[in-house]
């Protein structure tokens, strides 16, 4: 199984980076509201540059002066398969195995964009109506 790791990024904005091991890089999301284990929650993930396996295990701050300056907490993280589809289709059913996201969610792009996919969780035994997103860190 590959891995999957979810990034709370305190820049300029809050959001959350979501990534999974493909091709022998992270594939990354923004995810301004953060994944969802509610099936109703449509949440938009922008799809941004690929980064480093290595990041998978960062935390800290990036200094002021570098893009994505702030601080970046490990949200979540666990392996994760594909179920059905591709990357390179733009439609993907995943199954999460994480310590908070667990099961099968869809992640798809949007048509007409090229950088714009929804992630949603599948309704499963995981799933949780009503979910609301608990920070790492509290905003100030």
């Amino acid at each position: 199984m590959a891995i999957f790791v979810v990034h709370e990024h305190h820049s300029r904005n809050l959001h959350f980076d979501f990534r999974l091991e493909m091709g022998g890089v992270l594939k990354s999301w923004a995810v301004p509201k953060g994944p969802s284990l509610d099936p109703s929650d449509k949440r938009l993930a922008i799809l941004v540059e690929d980064h480093p396996l290595e990041y998978a295990h960062f935390q800290g701050a990036i200094p002021e002066g570098n893009y994505g300056a702030g601080e970046v907490y490990i949200w979540d993280n666990g392996s994760f398969e594909i179920y059905d589809g591709s990357f390179e289709t733009g439609k993907m059913t995943i199954y999460l195995k994480g310590k908070l996201l667990k099961g099968l969610f869809s992640l798809f792009k949007l048509k007409n964009s090229d950088k714009q996919w929804l992630l949603i969780k599948k309704a499963d035994k995981s799933a949780a109506h009503g979910f609301k997103i608990r920070l790492a860190k509290k905003s100030e």
